[in-house]
């Protein structure tokens, strides 16, 4: 790889660093509303709502096209997102 070419990579890694820990914030605010929305819950079978995720993937294919992004990427995305959230509600699920 050219001199030029590294330089180019390095920056645009640094950039991917610095988003990343925008991810980071992020996924520390959506962990406080899970807390939140898991301390609503009454019964463990209330963690699991497939309608919803349902609903939640249709959306974010159709914003992913609209935006042009490959709408495989962020359903897997937000598909394992989801799996990690409901084993963190199951794992911190405490009965009434």
């Amino acid at each position: 790889m050219s001199p030029k070419k590294l330089k180019k990579l390095l920056k645009l890694r640094k950039n991917l660093d610095k988003l990343d820990n925008s991810f980071i914030k992020l996924v520390k605010k959506r962990t406080q509303l899970v807390k939140k929305v898991l301390k609503l819950k009454e019964y463990k079978n209330q963690i699991v709502d497939k309608k919803r995720i349902k609903v939640i993937l249709n959306e974010i294919k159709k914003k992913s096209i609209r935006n042009n992004i490959d709408p495989r990427i962020t359903n897997k995305i937000w598909s394992n997102m989801i799996k990690a959230y409901i084993e963190y509600e199951k794992r911190n699920f405490k009965r009434k």
